[in-house]
């Protein structure tokens, strides 16, 4: 079982890019649980054809302790099961412990089964505290994908995250597997981050075209490759897929300081200092 956690700055997309990731290994045949590591619950819904699932710690609030897997975990297109983590109740307490709560009561419940190929932790953000590092602090998610783009703050944001990896890599035996760049379009945009996963010590694994097929399927609910499975959009989500299920590079990061990502950013025409 393969336990991979998908990082990245907010409104990346990160959400969107391991829902039609996952449907891709779906589609490969794979066995997949996703854990929504994020507040806002819609780390599955494109899975789920749209459907609301009920979250971990609304459960918990509902039904107390005593709550069967079912209701938690429901199942989705290819046979990807789907929880979502939730969070607490608006200006109480910290998102991040519904993360460490879910994990802990799935692994009560028995969801980490033994014929699951991949568990994919969406993980909502920054690692900006405990909680949401918890999936590598933990040991849980031993591979780590960084969603980022040629704009400047994906691209700190990975630094950030690559700095949270190097410091778990030892206690928790996480190491980063890539970074996919969603593509905004930027000019030079894949020359910038492959020169940046090089500095980083590690490769860029995809790079995902920005395509409006994205949001149509989105409006309907779907993943690219359910709602139009012979697009071009489909095939590049195939392809990071097949890379991913394929990869054998695993390092730790080396981050870079930061007068060094102002200078690639300055090579490469984002930044003007």
């Amino acid at each position: 079982m393969r336990q991979v956690a998908i990082y990245g700055k907010g409104g990346i997309g990160k959400s969107t890019t391991t829902q039609n990731l996952n449907a891709g290994l779906g589609e490969m045949g794979k066995k997949i649980m996703i854990v929504g590591c994020d507040p806002k619950a819609d780390s599955t819904r494109l899975i789920l054809g749209g459907l609301a699932q009920q979250t971990v710690l609304d459960t918990l609030r509902e039904e107390g302790d005593d709550i069967e897997l079912d209701l938690v975990l429901k199942p989705g297109y290819a046979g990807i099961k789907c929880v979502e983590s939730g969070g607490p109740e608006p200006g109480v307490g910290c998102a991040g412990r519904g993360i460490i709560t879910s994990i802990n009561l799935l692994e009560r419940l028995g969801a980490y089964e033994d014929d699951l190929d991949y568990v994919f932790y969406d993980v909502l953000g920054d690692v900006v505290c405990g909680g949401f590092a918890m999936p590598i602090r933990e040991g849980k998610a031993r591979e780590i994908y960084i969603v980022c783009s040629g704009e400047m703050m994906a691209m700190y944001a990975a630094n950030n995250i690559s700095k949270g990896i190097t410091k778990f890599a030892n206690t928790g035996g996480v190491r980063l597997g890539g970074l996919i760049c969603n593509s905004r379009k930027v000019d030079g945009e894949a020359e910038l981050v492959e020169a940046f996963a090089k500095e980083l010590g590690t490769q860029m694994i995809h790079f995902v075209p920005r395509d409006n097929m994205v949001q149509r399927a989105e409006i309907n609910k779907k993943t690219v490759i359910e709602y139009d499975p012979e697009c071009n959009q489909a095939n590049e989500y195939r392809a990071l897929a097949n890379k991913i299920d394929g990869n054998d590079m695993f390092v730790v990061p080396k981050p870079l300081k930061q007068e060094r990502l102002e200078q690639i950013l300055m090579e490469h025409g984002i930044l003007d200092i």
